[in-house]
């Protein structure tokens, strides 16, 4: 029997988080895992009228790209992909991956030429959206190889990848937008702000947010949501953070990250495990040692590290940056082919002024919003 879940957060993607009309077009991407959500989404938009087509990576797709396709051929492998988010009214990413660790076999520079061409296309979709000419979501389908990762059983798993993106499964969408107007409160009172300081176990940093626009993030993107962001200035982080999860990226899990930082250039870095990948990664282009994201993740309901970014960015308590490239929205400037986010707890003994003035201290917000 199929889980009724499915298809009340089919419902709550295709009509909250993009808002689907008749004879939109509308691409559906994603892993065969993740098919019955899929499916649903696919369903839901023939009854809005919609137009929508599933672009789905067969089993072992991506492995043999690297296996046995050219690296001069990567563009011309995406270029379909390309043309879709080019056209295309709307783009649902679904991840439902059967293998997280299907990449961390192959050269880490063959990847990355790889996920360039894939970052080429995403610059195209922001930019588009920016302009208002498209619309996109991500979210995920839970598979056993996501709740591996997780250290769960696969019903708990679901549990908590439903609860996460449905706190309130009789009307999710008055959840999110109460979630929206109070943190639309937290980004008034950061408006005109400039200078934050961070600070929390080996970690003590500042930067300006001088003239940069915080995100109000309520699964209008990511299902599940609960985060506001910014870009930093880009020349203006300084200190040092260690990072109290591990990252995946690319296939590769990176732990016990520390970088350091000098007028928002990471100056030097280490890490427990894959210093090299780490390494490699700083190394991508010009704008791979500066910061494109700063952000405060506020999603109560996720409290424990999964191994998936898209559910532990949000954990409540906890802070992230991301390495390279930032988003229109927040008028950042860095360019890079790579975005790779890395998560810091806060609640144990983590504070965030802003102009001196005390915002969140132990993983809690210390203003009544």
């Amino acid at each position: 029997m199929s889980d009724p879940r499915v298809q009340k957060l089919a419902t709550m993607l295709v009509d909250y988080s993009l808002g689907v009309k008749a004879n939109q077009r509308v691409l559906l991407q994603g892993e065969k895992g993740g098919e019955p959500l899929m499916m649903a989404i696919f369903n839901a938009c023939l009854e809005r009228d919609a137009i929508p087509f599933i672009f789905q990576y067969p089993e072992g797709m991506i492995d043999s790209y690297f296996r046995y396709g050219k690296a001069e051929k990567f563009a011309k492998y995406l270029e379909q992909l390309k043309t879709f988010v080019e056209t295309y009214d709307h783009r649902v990413r679904i991840l439902g991956e059967s293998n997280t660790k299907e990449l961390s076999g192959f050269d880490p520079d063959l990847v990355s030429k790889f996920t360039a061409e894939g970052g080429k296309i995403s610059r195209i979709m922001l930019d588009r959206e920016q302009k208002g000419e498209m619309h996109w979501v991500l979210s995920l389908f839970p598979t056993p190889a996501y709740a591996q990762d997780a250290n769960m059983s696969l019903p708990d798993f679901e549990d908590f990848v439903y609860n996460a993106c449905m706190p309130d499964q009789n009307d999710p969408v008055s959840y999110w937008k109460k979630v929206a107007a109070r943190q639309d409160k937290i980004i008034q009172w950061l408006k005109g702000k400039e200078r934050v300081h961070v600070t929390a176990p080996e970690t003590d940093l500042t930067l300006s947010i001088k003239g940069r626009p915080f995100e109000n993030c309520a699964c209008k993107v990511n299902v599940p949501d609960g985060e506001i962001f910014t870009s930093p200035v880009e020349d203006s982080v300084n200190g040092h953070v260690y990072y109290s999860y591990p990252t995946m990226y690319e296939g590769f899990e990176v732990s016990g990250v520390r970088l350091w930082f000098e007028n928002g250039k990471v100056v030097k870095a280490s890490a427990q495990k894959n210093e090299e990948f780490l390494m490699k990664k700083l190394d991508t282009d010009a704008g791979s040692r500066y910061l494109g994201e700063f952000a405060i993740g506020t999603n109560e309901g996720i409290q424990k590290f999964t191994g998936q970014i898209l559910f532990d960015e949000k954990i409540g308590g906890s802070f992230h940056m991301a390495l390279g490239h930032g988003y229109p929205e927040t008028l950042s400037q860095n360019e890079s082919s790579i975005h790779w986010d890395m998560i810091c707890d806060l609640r144990n003994g983590g504070k965030i002024e802003v102009d001196d003035e005390l915002l969140y201290e132990n993983g809690k917000f210390v203003i009544d919003f």
